[in-house]
This record gives C-alpha cells, sequence and structure tokens, in this order.
C-alpha cells in the first residue's frame, strides 16, 4: 500500500516568508502587532496577551531575552519585530 501524499498541514515552510527576527543581543526589541489574533488557536492569543500585544497594530517594548525568543517565534506570522532605539538622555 503507497503512502498518501503530503497534505497542505504537513508542507515545508517556504523560506523568507516570515521577517527574521534581529540578531540576539543586549538591548530591547520593539514588538509590533500587524495581524489579529482572532481565528488563532488560543495558545496563540495567549502568547499574544503575554507579549503585551492587547489589540491589532499594538506595539510594545521589551528586554530581549530567552524566553521573549521563544514567545515571538511562536507568533512570528502576526508580529514584526525590530530594535528599539536608545533614549537621548540616557
Amino acid at each position: 500500500m503507497a503512502r498518501k501524499p503530503p497534505t497542505r498541514k504537513y508542507r515545508k515552510r517556504k523560506p523568507g516568508r516570515d521577517r527574521p527576527l534581529p540578531p540576539a543581543g543586549k538591548g530591547d526589541l520593539r514588538i509590533v502587532q500587524v495581524r489579529s489574533g482572532i481565528g488563532r488557536p488560543a495558545s496563540e492569543r495567549r502568547t499574544l496577551e503575554a507579549l503585551g500585544l492587547k489589540h491589532h497594530q499594538a506595539s510594545v517594548v521589551q528586554a530581549d531575552r530567552p524566553s521573549l525568543r521563544g514567545m515571538l517565534y511562536q507568533v512570528r506570522h502576526l508580529i514584526e519585530v525590530t530594535p528599539a532605539k536608545a533614549k537621548a538622555g540616557a
């Protein structure tokens, strides 16, 4: 008996579809939600809430740390991440 062809669920992701995260390092990251959490699994909605994003187009600044990187990777298709600018007075 032959195997069934792969379904859409199991096909490999095409490279370059999600924007890459900035390189890991010290400093802050600006996270902007660019797509809605409506219709997404509950775990993705909870991750957005844990990041501090309450609605579409919300923006937060978080310190770069490994636990944050894990959350960003889970919802990378819903957000855009850029390095935060340093404050001029500091």
